[in-house]
């Protein structure tokens, strides 16, 4: 899984990357301080790799990642070139969601690109400069289709559906919203890769003292919340310089302070959770004295699909798969004790992968 993290400049953004990467891109109290995208890999925390690791004294242990991309601060008029320009963006086209980090403190010591905190303002600046750069690939688009759609219906069908497209962002709605007619219009569609296409977790970055009751008391914090529910977005607080205080505490620091801090789960954990709910995620196990590992799939995946996850010719020659129940597995200790009360299934093509699934695939290619 890949994110993108967008936000006006001096809002968190890269200090919560930081935190969140560990990858000590610059952070300063200045725009445009990130000049080059950041790319950072994080594990996703799974306890229950540990666990099996340990049931099968695994020599490796391979948890899900998940890949972020930090762009420099976004002002407004970046797709006109102002700031930095948009040439940013295009290094977000290829993620899979946006994490969009909104300011929702007062500071008088870190200066706000706009002058006061508004975090509605914001997220339609962002929205705005999302759909100039989307709008600069559609007119790129047109300018190729017209010359093909006199001899060709398919170009003459897509340069219809670009038209419609083109006037639904010129009237300020993001393409997520856009309604395809068909399944070739929904082709069409998924190439462009648009930006405002993308799904949108929002991140409402606090000050320490609004992270115990999760920013319930926060004006600007339901404000994000209420706009996130109708964007059928999610949200999440957090506090970037707590999680960047956080990151560099040893395991058993961490809990204590956050437990001093009020503090259920870190940012981090929020953001997966975010992610995976808005992507519709889950991950399947794999255990054995060589490696156990997690894997990301979509939900609904079945079998053969999940197992081409961990190698193509696994899918090709897909014959059946063993699973058993990450927490039965536990309960009785071993797949042989499993297998003895029956909890071991054979499951074929059609079987539909759950989360926890603790899976051996029997392929012949």
């Amino acid at each position: 899984m890949k994110l993108g993290i967008v936000g006006l400049p001096n809002v968190g953004k890269s200090t919560l990357f930081n935190s969140l990467t560990k990858a000590g891109a610059e952070s300063a109290n200045y725009p445009f301080c990130t000049i080059d995208p950041n790319v950072g890999v994080v594990a996703v925390p799974d306890e229950r790799l540990d666990k099996l690791a340990a049931l099968y004294h695994s020599a490796k242990v391979t948890p899900a990642v998940i890949e972020f991309v930090d762009i420099a601060g976004l002002v407004k008029g970046a797709s006109k070139g102002e700031g930095l320009g948009n040439q940013f963006l295009a290094n977000i086209r290829e993620v899979d969601a946006i994490v969009h980090v909104v300011r929702c403190f007062e500071d008088t010591n870190i200066i706000h690109v706009e002058g006061s905190v508004d975090p509605l303002r914001d997220i339609e600046t962002i929205n705005l400069e999302l759909i100039f750069s989307d709008l600069e690939i559609l007119e790129r688009r047109i300018s190729k289709v017209v010359k093909l759609s006199h001899n060709d219906k398919t170009a003459a069908k897509e340069l219809e559906m670009l038209k419609r497209l083109k006037e639904h962002l010129e009237n300020g709605r993001l393409a997520k919203t856009f309604e395809t007619e068909d399944d070739d219009e929904e082709a069409f569609f998924k190439e462009y890769n648009l930006l405002t296409a993308k799904p949108v977790i929002f991140a409402a970055n606090v000050k320490d003292d609004d992270l115990a009751d999760d920013g319930a008391s926060n004006e600007y914090v339901a404000k994000v919340r209420e706009f996130a529910k109708k964007e059928d977005s999610e949200a999440f607080v957090v506090c970037a310089q707590i999680e960047q205080e956080i990151s560099e505490l040893e395991d058993d620091e961490k809990e204590m302070f956050m437990e001093d801090l009020g503090i259920k789960s870190s940012g981090l954990d929020k953001l997966i959770t975010a992610s995976y709910s808005l992507l519709g995620l889950m991950s399947f196990l794999t255990a054995g004295e060589t490696e156990t590992r997690a894997w990301t799939i979509r939900k609904g995946t079945k079998a053969p699909q999940a197992a081409g996850k961990i190698h193509t010719d696994f899918e090709r020659g897909f014959i059946k798969a063993e699973v058993i129940n990450y927490q039965d597995l536990l309960d009785c200790g071993s797949t042989a004790a499993a297998r003895e009360k029956g909890l071991v299934r054979m499951e074929g093509k059609d079987y539909i992968v759950q989360d926890g699934d603790v899976i051996v695939f029997r392929f012949n290619v």
